[in-house]
């Protein structure tokens, strides 16, 4: 997908005239548009990114793609004698490309060139004056303050205050003996505490796998960001834990996933954060890599709404019957049979997994609740086909943004309006390609790496500050080491002065 060398350059060959529908217009590149945070050389991410716009002679947008290979991408550090960067050039389909790359090493600085048939676009070339730090470099801001306005981090986020209301003060005393006495031994916790930038953590529970996510997105925010002192509870289980009706005291967990019956704090998805750590890395599927495989135009897509999955909830058992009823209008099937085994004679045989991208084959995505949310919707929202989204009590942390009918057709829980609902959207094409639209637009303003990131930080950061006590390392933490770098190290300027990079 990437190539790793001595010098990263791909030329994805010249472009041959494309015109705009209509104009007759050829590729500008003066007029095309260049933007985004991975031009920016303080903005840390794993995978750095930023946007390309065609546009023409006339400085009207291309609509559609002006050739895969329309752009030549060059990325190298002029101080060094070899460049390690991955780099992939992304189209969106819609005269928009994504350039994303992923730095192997730390460099002074960066130079950046794009091209389209040997003319520079924009302001190519773009120099990023460093040092131009990589994922694994150890070299955290001081200053918070800069380093959000920095990544554009928001000033508020609703659903983090929503959250933390329910909290006007934190005692970490007081939590770290009550929190594992309630819930220590039924579930899985994550004991954290942030002290001096440094991760430290204890876990309760049988099953604590899933504390890597954790761990990682933590240790990768204090490279790059100090961090607050600190002191939290994660639940590793799927379910909200905090009830909202409990007669205890309410305690503060932190949850991958929220409920309209609990008031647990939510974080984004073990699965979208992983994607994010891991993009151009061993992962696939991730917000960008979505945006570049959309499937064909929303005119050539197979009609049919598609829907794949495991057994995990009975609405799940109804919507396959109701494939099997109305094969014409929904293609769904199970791919693995968990807790309904009992029942794989009547809803079986299971199918093959298709590719997540082939779901974008197909114009209408149904999305619905698994254990608990279905966290494959960010990358539905992604794509450029109408999401039809189950009504739940189950949230992810964004879902309070999102609003019905603007960017996804809703049905009810029970599945009960599923077929009038599907109909609707054949009878109004037009209303569901925008809708489509509409939630792709909100997927990539607020569901990229660097959002991901501004949501944590600024969580842990308001979380912080309700704190009434100092944050401790408690009795049977351990401390949670950053990753070994020695394939090629860096040295942090804001330890050690800048000529020694």
């Amino acid at each position: 997908m990437f190539s790793i060398g001595l010098l990263c350059y791909l030329t994805l060959g010249t472009i041959p005239v494309f015109t705009v529908s209509g104009g007759g217009n050829q590729l500008s590149p003066e007029n095309s548009l260049i933007w985004g945070p991975g031009l920016r050389a303080d903005v840390v991410l794993p995978a750095r990114y930023f946007y390309v716009q065609a546009l023409d002679t006339e400085g009207q947008r291309f609509t559609f793609s002006p050739g895969a290979n329309a752009f030549q991408v060059k990325i190298t550090a002029p101080d060094e004698q070899f460049t390690r960067i991955g780099v992939q050039i992304l189209d969106r389909k819609d005269g928009s490309f994504i350039v994303r790359y992923r730095m192997y090493a730390s460099y002074k600085n960066l130079k950046i060139e794009i091209k389209v048939r040997d003319k520079h676009v924009a302001k190519s070339p773009y120099i990023l004056k460093g040092p131009v730090y990589h994922e694994n470099c150890d070299c955290p801001r001081e200053d918070s303050t800069a380093w959000l306005e920095d990544m554009s981090c928001p000033q508020a986020i609703p659903q983090i205050q929503r959250d933390l209301a329910h909290f006007p003060t934190v005692d970490p005393d007081k939590i770290a003996k009550e929190i594992p006495q309630r819930f220590g031994q039924r579930q899985s916790l994550c004991h954290y505490t942030i002290k001096d930038n440094k991760v430290y953590i204890r876990t309760h529970g049988e099953h604590v796998g899933f504390r890597i996510f954790m761990d990682a997105i933590l240790l990768s925010l204090a490279r790059k960001v100090k961090m607050p002192d600190v002191e939290f509870f994660v639940n590793l289980g799927d379910w909200p834990l905090e009830k909202k009706k409990s007669t205890q005291n309410l305690h503060p967990i932190f949850s991958w996933c929220g409920s309209t019956e609990s008031k647990d704090i939510v974080m984004p998805t073990y699965d979208l954060t992983d994607s994010v750590l891991e993009t151009m890395g061993r992962v696939s599927l991730d917000m960008m890599s979505v945006q570049a495989n959309t499937g064909p135009p929303w005119e050539d897509k197979n009609t049919t709404a598609v829907w794949r999955g495991r057994d995990s909830r009975k609405e799940r058992l109804e919507l396959v019957k109701l494939s099997r009823k109305y094969p014409d209008i929904i293609d769904a099937a199970f791919t693995n049979f968990f807790f309904f085994k009992h029942d794989e004679s009547l809803y079986g045989p299971i199918v093959k997994h298709i590719s997540f991208f082939d779901f974008f084959k197909y114009k209408y995505q149904i999305n619905i609740d698994g254990t608990v949310a279905a966290y494959r919707l960010p990358y539905l929202l992604a794509g450029n086909s109408v999401v039809l989204k189950q009504d739940s009590f189950y949230y992810e942390h964004f879902y309070n943004e999102l609003q019905p009918w603007k960017h996804y057709i809703p049905f009810k829980n029970d599945l009960s309006d599923l077929l009038e609902k599907l109909q609707w959207a054949k009878d109004h094409d037009e209303e569901a390609r925008n809708i489509a639209k509409s939630g792709q637009e909100f997927a990539r303003n607020n569901l990229m790496g660097d959002h991901v990131f501004c949501y944590y930080f600024k969580l842990f950061q308001e979380y912080a500050n309700l704190q009434v006590s100092e944050p401790k390392i408690r009795d049977g933490m351990e401390k949670v080491e950053q990753p070994d770098d020695d394939l090629f190290p860096c040295t942090c300027h804001r330890k050690k002065a800048k000529d020694e990079l």
